[in-house]
């Protein structure tokens, strides 16, 4: 994509609809970047670190032999390897070795040296010192001397026990992250759009990144595309209730599932700099996803990742499972060397779980496709008014749904569900919720300061570098689709859809605001609708129980008592004989309407002012077909 600055006057931006106010940030946003040490804390990690020493040192029992014994801290101190000359680094390894009896007690001082390379302002704490302490007894002590120091020993335990053992902070370096400049440079700008600072520190190894969720989630493979693949992280609470504590497996329950969109990152050079997806790309479709977050009808954004190397074991299996049971696995296997080196570069976007894709699900009740088409054709609206959105690639696969009932019921309405409705204008019956995805086409002016005269970003990408325009379709559904982006050209560069011929390339000019593409891919979503809807299920009339024959030895029932059941039967019947016919006459409302709206975007008869989709949902609000309530 490509992004470019402007300083165009637009309204003052305003989210029209409802939606929850925050999202769950990132699943793996747990763990913790490398701390960085103050000098401050690095002079109390010293101090509490030599305080350590000397208590330890004070507890040592040596005997008047060891007077005779080679002093090794003074030749130390000769030789200039004093303990002044290597302070102490802040972290101190104590070891405790048993000594034979026969041997005089020893304290062996070894400096060692450690560098920390994520704390290069404490280079004056780069040596470790470690002390041995062997407690031992000699030959020729007497035995009172022996019972005073098993005494004086006794006192020291006990001592040691009442005193607790004071820890000593110690920096920690993040595991998993990559410490390759180069590569961080060249991916810093989608580093920059990262919300968690461990995500935004650097590049992570795919498989330190991917081991946080190992034992916790399950993943699978949803779908793929030119761009990448799309996976799905389920958590596995049975698996998280022995090894995360309540607070932690609540948290991570609120979050929900996960979609990780994977995308290989287009290398700087060599094979790699001339596939994949750019660098640039990335960035402009991250930033309309932060951008577009508060819209209602569009995805919820998370976080954005860099991961680097080959497939971890689950997301590996993941796609494996993919390939042997779906027909649709056209990307190469990510273990293939040839198709992806060690060091390939992958983009990882984290986003809430907006539900179906609407191409893998079978729609059949109008009223389903009447809340799929309009849920999708506000949310255009709500973005053509905050940001000067186009979405430019709206086919089925792009489109998300989900069930807001309870347990998640996709199934067409039933009586009930309709009866039970207020609304007047008939949407929302289905209790289905659209999701719009997948902005890596779009065009959108991102604003981001309050001033409406302030600068803004457009965000873009020229699509006559792709091969969209010239490709023809396998069946009559990607027919209809390779068309529409022929349309969806056309309306661009002439204004007329219905223009056969296809005029020559004029650069820049998909980053130009043309709203009415929109509508073109308004219309395809609509006749798809249609032409893909399957046989309605009919609604299960409850019938009349026959009666039971009575013997001729008995007496019937009281006549009053008969007559009044065969009128309740009755008025019951009635009822629900009249509740068809309102739910009949909704029905064809519904589609007439729809109809209607086919009409309004024909290509070469449609009306003449209908140039966006804000304009449709005018319309149709002005219609009665939507509610005020429906929009805002």
């Amino acid at each position: 994509m490509e992004s470019r600055s402007t300083t165009k006057s637009v309204t003052q931006r305003r989210v029209y609809g409802k939606r929850r106010a925050n999202t769950p940030r990132a699943v793996f946003d747990q763990a913790s970047p490398a701390r960085n040490i103050t000098p401050k804390k690095a002079e109390n990690v010293c101090i509490d670190a030599v305080e350590s020493l000397e208590a330890k040192l004070a507890r040592v029992t040596i005997g008047e032999d060891q007077a005779s014994q080679p002093d090794e801290k003074t030749e130390r101190e000769e030789k200039g390897e004093s303990k002044q000359n290597h302070p102490l680094s802040d972290t101190i390894s104590e070891q405790s070795s048993p000594c034979p009896e026969t041997e005089s007690p020893d304290i062996s001082v070894t400096p060692s040296i450690e560098s920390t390379p994520e704390c290069p302002e404490l280079k004056q704490f780069e040596s470790m010192i470690e002390v041995r302490i062997c407690k031992t007894a000699t030959a020729d002590s007497s035995d009172a001397t022996s019972e005073s120091a098993s005494g004086d020993q006794g006192k020291r335990n006990a001592a040691e026990r009442k005193a607790p053992r004071r820890k000593i902070s110690v920096s920690r370096r993040s595991s998993g992250i990559v410490h390759d400049n180069k590569f961080n440079d060249y991916v810093r700008s989608i580093l920059d759009e990262a919300l968690a600072p461990i995500a935004a520190q650097s590049i992570q190894k795919f498989s330190s990144w991917a081991s946080r969720s190992a034992n916790m989630f399950d993943v699978a493979k949803l779908a793929e595309g030119s761009y990448g693949e799309v996976y799905k992280l389920h958590l596995r609470e049975e698996a998280c209730r022995p090894v995360v504590s309540k607070s932690k497996l609540a948290k991570l329950k609120s979050y929900g599932d996960g979609v990780f969109k994977v995308v290989p990152l287009r290398a700087k050079s060599g094979p790699g700099s001339k596939k994949f997806t750019s660098i640039d790309e990335i960035v402009a479709e991250v930033k309309m996803l932060k951008y577009l977050d508060p819209i209602p009808g569009f995805a919820r954004f998370r976080e954005i990742h860099v991961v680097q190397g080959r497939f971890p074991e689950s997301f590996q299996n993941a796609w494996d499972h993919y390939k042997k049971t779906k027909d649709d696995c056209m990307n190469p296997n990510p273990s293939n060397k040839r198709a992806y080196p060690d060091t390939q570069l992958w983009a990882i976007i984290e986003m809430d779980d907006a539900g179906c894709e609407l191409e893998k699900f079978a729609w059949s009740s109008i009223f389903q496709i009447y809340d799929i088409f309009w849920g999708v054709a506000m949310a255009l609206a709500r973005a053509e008014e905050y940001a000067l959105f186009e979405h430019r690639d709206l086919h089925l696969g792009n489109v998300c749904i989900r069930s807001t009932r309870r347990n998640g019921c996709m199934d067409p309405p039933t009586e009930q569900d309709i009866t039970s409705q207020s609304c007047s204008s008939g949407f929302g019956f289905s209790s289905i919720e659209t999701t719009i995805i997948d902005y890596s086409l779009s065009r959108a002016e991102l604003r981001w300061s309050d001033d409406p005269n302030g600068p803004i970003e457009v965000a873009s990408s020229d699509l006559d570098k792709k091969q969209l325009f010239d490709a023809v379709g396998q069946d009559e559904d990607e027919i209809m689709q390779r068309n529409t982006y022929r349309y969806m050209r056309a309306t661009l560069y002439t204004g007329d859809p219905a223009e056969t011929g296809k005029p020559a390339d004029i650069p820049g000019i998909w980053a130009e605001y043309s709203p009415r593409t929109n509508l073109v891919w308004l219309l395809f979503l609509l006749q798809s609708l249609f032409k893909n809807r399957k046989p309605e299920p009919a609604f299960d009339v409850p019938q009349r129980k026959a009666l039971a024959p009575c013997s001729p030895n008995k007496k019937t029932i009281k006549a009053e008592i008969a007559n009044g059941k065969d009128q309740k039967v009755a008025s019951s019947l009635v009822k629900e004989q009249q509740t068809q016919a309102c739910i009949s006459r909704l029905k064809s409302t519904l589609e007439d309407r729809l109809k209607s709206v086919l009409k309004l975007l024909d290509l070469e008869h449609g009306h003449e002012d209908m140039c966006c989709a804000a304009d449709l949902v005018a319309y149709a609000m002005d219609s009665q077909w939507l509610g005020e309530e429906d929009f805002f």
